[in-house]
């Protein structure tokens, strides 16, 4: 296990150092909103994971697409604003989409996804299936109104949905603090009767299993829905491609135990030197051929405006 986990992680960050890389020049169309630091959480989350099971997120969506088996290539041209983009090059980074791998959508809305979630988690129950539904989203979304409707027809429903909330401490440059009396974002989900807890340092192994064992549950129809709070740290700025602590909202100081803690360089220590050279090696090559898969693709003809549409 600990290999294909050392290769999500280190996918997930190359992929966005690599969208980093290019983002200055201009051939990235769409703002992306970076996860470099939080690659854990969906990296544990969705390997705990079936095939058949669906993940809806938030517009920092590079890391749970790719965790969950999103099509890489679709990924980056989606990016470069392409016809072959897994949104048809209209979506950019914030809509990402591919739902032949389970990830039914992202949303530059704040918590939008999280009452999708609940709409399919009710399907999936009604049909009696043993799929089950995962919801990412920030601790901003903690403030949506559409939060808390949702988790409470999840527990009245006893719905096969897991929460996950990515609390990274800031909604944009706003700290959590700042915005709520108190900060235990699990009591808001106890209050509607799912049980919740919080996971604290972003050990990827920790959040595996914390999901692995609520899964279980919700297939044995035996308890449901869960909620997880996993803290987590973004290094990198809001949107964009930069680091941001000149800004003066947060400090570099702050980061450092993250950045020590860091996942990816911890589960490369634990693979043999030759046998992680080989994994790296696999995942530049894929990446390159996104790359140049991307910047070859031709962008959308002009009656792409008309299709897809929905007339109010």
């Amino acid at each position: 296990m600990n290999e294909r986990v050392y290769r999500s992680l280190y996918r997930i960050r190359r992929v966005e150092e690599e969208i980093a890389r290019i983002y200055p020049s201009d051939k990235i169309k769409s703002p992306v909103h970076l996860s470099i630091g939080q690659e854990a959480v969906s990296v544990g989350v969705c390997e705990a994971l079936r095939p058949e099971d669906v993940v809806f997120g938030t517009y920092r969506s590079h890391a749970f697409y790719l965790a969950k088996g999103g099509d890489l290539k679709k990924m980056m041209a989606e990016l470069y604003g392409k016809a072959t983009g897994c949104a048809k090059g209209k979506g950019g980074s914030m809509h990402l989409v591919d739902t032949a791998h389970g990830v039914m959508g992202a949303s530059a809305v704040v918590g939008t996804t999280i009452a999708n979630a609940i709409g399919y988690a009710y399907a999936l129950k009604l049909q009696r299936k043993d799929s089950l539904v995962v919801s990412f989203f920030g601790d901003g979304a903690t403030d949506e109104g559409v939060f808390h409707e949702s988790l409470n027809f999840a527990a009245l429903k006893s719905l096969p949905v897991v929460f996950i909330c990515e609390n990274n401490f800031y909604a944009i440059h706003t700290s959590l603090m700042y915005r709520h009396k108190s900060t235990d974002i699990c009591a808001l989900a106890r209050a509607h009767g799912i049980t919740a807890e919080r996971v604290e340092d972003g050990d990827v192994l920790a959040i595996h299993e914390h999901v692995t064992r609520a899964a279980k549950a919700l297939r044995d129809g035996s308890s449901g829905p869960f909620f997880f709070e996993c803290l987590t740290y973004r290094l990198m700025e809001h949107v964009g491609s930069n680091e941001d602590f000149h800004l003066g909202y947060r400090t570099r100081q702050e980061a450092e135990p993250w950045i020590r803690n860091d996942q990816v360089k911890r589960f490369a220590s634990m693979i043999d030197g030759e046998r992680r050279r080989r994994i790296e090696a696999e995942v530049e090559a894929e990446i390159q051929a996104a790359v140049a898969f991307a910047e070859e693709s031709p962008f959308p003809e002009g009656e792409e405006l008309f299709t897809d549409v929905v007339e109010g």
